[in-house]
């Protein structure tokens, strides 16, 4: 271990310092900065070995503080107010001096241009990955004029810092995947450095906390849990035909995991069991290929919780739910200790999270991305995957797959039409997913078997109906479920049914929706009936099962998972699904687009509106007609022979929700004496951000619109800032309604509102 340096000659003998933290008796304890760069050099090093880039990583260990040798620096973290654990190892304090732009010259300065590859790590690892060249606004300064700083190295090396530290050899530069695998690699590697760069910081400033990380359980441990689960409910599952075709998309899914790592596809019907068959897979699948964790990737938020709560009742504290109603942004050390690295063996996530942090550029977003090698991720209804960011993701699942040791499940009923395709001059339309291994001997064969209704259709798709003929219509059912596409269509329709008829949407916090959904499914199973009126959050993983299910008009996979909702579990001879035109067009954008190929589609195939083979030509007209790439990811992040990327950019336009609005907890109490939300909220002000706190109140938080947020703080009597950058429902307000969820008054275009 190097010895501790003195700065700027011995006249002046100083300990570099790379966080301090004050202790509860007076002074503080020091946290020396030669031990801080040769501890994170050592932890992005095995972080990175298992990809064969452990050199890059520890370079960048060793050198992304060097600018902390500085005079200037020393002088700021000594006289910096209070030496809290906040203000610590923050950079956006008043005063704050540069102190990671000097390590990134060093590289440069040291390897060349193959040294770029550590300078956009050395540069980001506070403030994130830098753009090579400053495109537009609101990306932060670029690589390029920051290396530039020739003054800021300088100040860093005035300091007497061991040859050692400085000197070394260039790596071999072996990028996976060539030129178009260089920004996920240059990203595999920065959440090396950043992940071992927060573990040691938070060793130093919270040991306690630290001490409890890696006490998960394993896999092999795991395994037994999951067996001992499927076998009760075998047990208590009386045999009907759709149990035992359940029974049989397990033994299939078991039997295939054995099969050599890649891309594989399960697909069944609604209903089928794909949930619990594709983790029996996934977890056989990784215990024999020695895989490290299981990813299950969720399309919603809205329905997240029922999914990881499955997970959670069968392996307890080894799993994780995360997604971003709650990603603190507020750079600070306690809000940087509260975010997920994912190091627990069992991750529930959504597509935003999951598929933004592939493309970003924020070190909490990229901090987990290493925890993705030698992974099974399983894609939940897969054909969901945002169409103006198909060509980029698929591109990214090949590189993970045949160079990360990933392996891909495509889950769901509606297979999307993802194969590689060419136009009729051999160009590329697609650069798409070949080689996937279907899971399910014969799909069509499980299909016929497992047809539980009947769809009827409208004798005209393009006409619609108000909204009162639809009320009459559903009236006369006593038991029925009717999903619209938007929150706004949900309460009309809600305000024209019975009283006593239930409602869910996103405008529901996470607790409630539970509790709602809970009592529906208690209802369904004592034969009491009911109307409900949903979102299409109801057709991704929520389990009901009703006779009767309206539909309005939407793409042809919506309709099929609605019908999932439909006679589930077979009972009823036939169930019944029907789809209706509502009074106004589907919202402008995807919906739109799939609710007109759906009538293309179905005009001259209605006979049969869920045959298999409308959901490919359904697929196929949709992505031709859509931009696959619209934000040219791809052309951002593909380095020229310069090794020019722009990942801030690329970040910045990669946004599957554009507007996805802010998160406000609000005060809902599922039972009158349930006062859990209030607790947790005065916690939460007095002390600050935790990791526990903030993934116990995500099940309270509920995302609105900007326009909306913005409404909602000019009344100053309804929302408050509890912690900086948190907003809550003030107490004793009335703006969360018990039934409909968070009250917005006036609707504003908004694409938060299409969020279901």
């Amino acid at each position: 271990m190097l010895a501790s340096c003195c700065l700027w000659g011995a006249g002046n003998a100083m300990k570099a310092l790379a966080h301090v933290k004050q202790m509860e008796g007076g002074g503080y304890t020091e946290h020396l900065l030669d031990k801080h760069l040769l501890k994170v050099g050592d932890g992005a090093k095995q972080f990175a070995a298992i990809v064969g880039s452990g050199k890059w990583a520890e370079l960048a260990g060793r050198w992304h503080d060097l600018g902390k040798y500085s005079r200037e620096f020393q002088g700021y973290i000594r006289t910096a107010s209070g030496y809290d654990r906040q203000q610590a190892h923050v950079e956006a304090l008043p005063g704050r001096v540069d102190h990671s732009t000097a390590g990134a010259i060093h590289a440069v300065n040291t390897l060349g241009l193959p040294g770029r590859v550590l300078a956009y790590l050395i540069a980001g690892h506070h403030a994130g990955l830098p753009d090579w060249e400053k495109l537009e606004e609101g990306t932060g300064g670029s690589l390029r004029e920051r290396l530039e700083r020739k003054d800021l190295l300088e100040n860093a090396l005035a300091a007497d810092i061991s040859d050692a530290l400085l000197h070394a050899d260039t790596p071999s530069l072996q990028i996976p995947g060539g030129r178009g695998g260089f920004a996920l690699w240059v990203r595999i590697l920065f959440s090396c450095l950043v992940d071992a760069d927060f573990l040691d910081t938070e060793a130093f400033m919270d040991g306690e906390r630290m001490r409890q990380r890696g006490s998960y359980t394993s896999l092999e441990a795991l395994r037994p849990r999951l067996e001992r689960h499927l076998d009760a409910l075998t047990q208590v599952a009386p045999d009907t035909p759709v149990n035992r075709l359940r029974a049989d998309i397990l033994r299939q899914c078991r039997g295939s995991a054995a099969k050599d790592p890649g891309f594989f596809s399960l697909t069944v019907p609604t209903g089928g069991g794909k949930t619990l068959s594709g983790m029996a897979f996934a977890m056989d699948h990784a215990l024999i290929h020695g895989k490290r964790r299981i990813i299950h990737v969720i399309p919603y938020t809205s329905i997240i919780e029922q999914t990881a709560n499955i997970f959670r009742k069968i392996f307890d504290e080894a799993v994780i739910e995360h997604h971003s109603s709650l990603d603190p942004d507020q750079e600070t050390a306690r809000s940087r200790l509260a975010v997920e690295n994912w190091d627990a063996p069992v991750i529930v996530t959504t597509s935003v999270q999951f598929f933004e942090s592939l493309f970003a550029a924020r070190t909490s977003r990229c901090r987990k991305l290493h925890n993705l090698v030698d992974s099974v991720v399983v894609l939940d209804e897969v054909q969901l995957l945002p169409p103006a960011f198909l060509q980029p993701i698929l591109d990214t699942l090949n590189l993970l797959v045949e160079h990360y040791g990933v392996t891909v499940v495509l889950s769901t009923a509606t297979q999307p039409a993802l194969e590689t395709r060419r136009d009729s001059f051999g160009r590329n339309q697609l650069r798409g997913l070949d080689h996937v291994h279907e899971i399910i001997a014969d799909p069509d064969v499980l299909y016929s078997a497992l047809e539980r209704v009947r769809v009827h259709l409208p004798d005209d798709l393009n006409a619609g109906t108000d909204w009162q003929t639809i009320a009459n219509e559903v009236t006369g059912h006593d038991s029925v479920l009717v999903i619209v596409n938007t929150r706004r269509q949900a309460r009309e329709l809600h305000a024209l049914l019975p009283p006593g008829t239930i409602h869910l949407s996103a405008l529901m916090c996470g607790e409630h929706r539970s509790d709602v959904i809970a009592g529906i499914k208690q209802k369904l199973n004592n034969g009491e009936p009911m109307r409900v009126v949903s979102t299409q959050l109801v057709e991704a993983g929520v389990d009901l099962d009703f006779p009767v299910v309206y539909r309005a008009l939407a793409g042809l996979d919506s309709i099929a998972q609605a019908a999932g909702r439909c006679n589930r579990e077979g009972r009823l001879a036939s169930g019944e699904v029907v789809v209706f035109v509502p009074p106004e067009p589907a919202p402008p954008g995807m919906m739109r687009r799939a609710a007109a190929k759906t009538v293309s589609v179905l005009a001259g195939n209605g006979d049969d509106p869920l045959a298999r083979s409308n959901f490919s030509t359904f697929f196929r007209l949709f992505y031709d007609d859509t931009d696959l790439d619209e934000k040219k990811i791809s052309h951002l992040l593909t380095p020229g022979d310069n090794l020019d990327v722009q990942f801030r950019t690329a970040a910045k336009r990669f946004r599957i929700i554009d507007d996805i609005g802010q998160a406000v907890l609000v005060r809902y109490h599922g039972k009158e004496d349930d006062r859990n939300i209030d607790k947790r909220l005065n916690t939460l002000r007095a002390e600050g951000p935790s990791r526990w706190l903030m993934r116990k109140l995500q099940r309270y938080s509920v995302n609105v619109s900007d326009w909306h947020f913005q409404q909602l703080v000019e009344d100053s009597q309804i929302i408050e800032e509890i912690h900086p950058g948190i907003w809550a429902q003030m107490a004793g307000t009335t703006i969360y309604d018990p039934v409909l969820g968070l009250a917005l008054e006036t609707d504003a275009p908004s694409a938060s509102d299409l969020v279901v």
